[in-house]
């Protein structure tokens, strides 16, 4: 049988989920030193890094068994897969924020919010039964405000240092965010003694470190 995968979201998350391999006692030297390969061993698993959004597709149409991906990307693509664990490193938060002094809830005929997680957005608002139009931003969002393009912004906060250097407050947090653990259905379904060690190993981890 092949090795369950373990997909890994490239940058920050990567590096303390190898912190936390580590801490468990796997061999993490192929992932110390990684050059530029994108499959790695480590043990009797195999780690593949991808982008954060790659990681909850190669997870959910089975290319991997696991994933490591941040709950932004998880409620933002609507993810089918089981959320397993709450890891509790990456930590921050989704916010509505506007620029200071302003009035996001009143005045407006037609309020418009730019995002680069439409979906959070949408669904945010039709819990509050608010229609508001949408906008979907790439780049940097605290621009929208800035240029009078958008009333509000959805983003992801962590200092809120960015949000203040340009003007922008939050007036309402919407989610917390960090680093989850998810399973592919089928895996979960065809490996569950193995899965079900690795997160019990992993869940020990997080409780120690």
């Amino acid at each position: 049988m092949n090795p369950i995968r373990i997909a890994l979201t490239k940058g920050r998350l990567e590096k303390r989920a190898v912190e936390l391999f580590g801490a468990i006692g796997f061999d993490c030297s192929q992932l110390l030193n990684k050059g530029r390969r994108l499959i790695l061993p480590m043990d009797s698993y195999e780690v593949v890094l991808a982008k954060a959004q790659d990681v909850i597709t190669y997870v959910e149409h089975g290319a991997c068994d696991v994933g490591l991906v941040g709950k932004d990307t998880i409620v933002e693509s609507g993810c089918t897969a089981y959320e397993m664990l709450d890891l509790g490193f990456g930590k921050c938060r989704f916010a509505l924020a506007c620029r200071e002094g302003a009035d996001f809830y009143h005045g407006y005929h037609e309020r418009v919010v730019a995002s680069k997680y439409p979906h959070v957005a949408k669904a945010f608002f039709e819990q509050k039964g608010m229609d508001v139009k949408i906008i979907k931003i790439e780049g940097s969002v605290e621009l929208a405000p800035l240029l009078d393009f958008a009333h509000a912004i959805v983003d992801i906060v962590e200092t809120g240092s960015t949000l203040r250097e340009n003007g922008l407050v939050v007036i309402e947090d919407i989610m917390p965010i960090s680093a989850r653990v998810i399973v592919n259905q089928a895996s979960m379904k065809l490996r569950r003694a193995a899965l079900e060690q690795l997160l019990e190993e992993m869940a020990v981890a997080v409780k120690v470190n």
